[in-house]
């Protein structure tokens, strides 16, 4: 299989590869004039091409075909709020990004221990992610916002809260695929406060289950992307 490189910037019939890549190109994975690879935009957009020159600084490619890859029928968005310990964010977005995510948010609750996110290095990880998976899109990844401020941008008919209150909540596979698009919101570690869970309610947000474990915030975010899609291919087949 050819190595996959990220090229955001594409345009035209050559690409440069910056530095980096360039050196990893060239010295890690020896690859010479005539090689090919596969560059993708995150657009959807796939190129093959081929080295023309194997300059460890600016290695330059040759566009040789290109391809649009399509969005999915349907559209994947999680909003979860950032633990404390980061390596456990690093996990959800690379392993989100490998099984499918349009969109991922981060909620400041009121019970968050994490009050601040830096995204550089989400959006590393994603990008390696999307070459290590074959992936074509790459997922938005939104600033760090608080719960208040975020619930007004969603659409609450598509939207899905999971929380450990009591009350009755539906199966998010149930209900998963009854649009086009799915909004699932996860809490932090200590659950949204009954405030914010009364908030979600009023905006139209539906509560949901996602089984009967209690889960870590990561690992619930990560088993809402992969119910939706599950959910998705089970209506399809019906």
């Amino acid at each position: 299989m050819p190595h996959t490189f990220f090229a955001p910037d594409l345009s035209g019939h050559s690409y440069t590869l910056p530095e980096d890549e360039s050196k990893h190109a060239v010295r890690v994975l020896r690859l010479a004039p005539g090689d090919e690879l596969v560059l993708v935009d995150g657009r959807g957009g796939v190129f093959q091409a081929a080295v023309a020159d194997a300059n460890p600084k600016r290695c330059q490619l040759r566009i040789t075909h290109e391809a649009q890859v399509p969005r999915r029928s349907y559209f994947v968005h999680v909003a979860v709020a950032p633990t404390k310990n980061l390596d456990r964010m690093e996990w959800l977005v690379e392993k989100a990004v490998e099984i499918g995510i349009d969109r991922l948010s981060f909620l400041r609750c009121a019970r968050s221990e994490r009050r601040e996110l830096k995204l550089e290095r989400l959006h590393k990880i994603a990008v390696s992610a999307l070459k290590q998976s074959s992936q074509a899109w790459l997922p938005q990844l939104d600033e760090l916002t608080d719960f208040a401020e975020f619930l007004p941008t969603i659409e609450g008919a598509t939207a899905f809260i999971g929380h450990l209150e009591e009350g009755d909540r539906t199966p998010l596979a149930r209900v998963a695929a009854a649009g086009n698009s799915c909004c699932v919101l996860i809490g932090p570690e200590g659950d949204f406060t009954p405030q914010e869970i009364a908030a979600a309610f009023a905006h139209g947000v539906r509560p949901v289950t996602l089984g009967v474990s209690r889960l870590r915030t990561e690992t619930a975010a990560l088993a809402a992307v992969h119910t939706v899609h599950v959910a998705r291919e089970l209506a399809a087949e019906a």
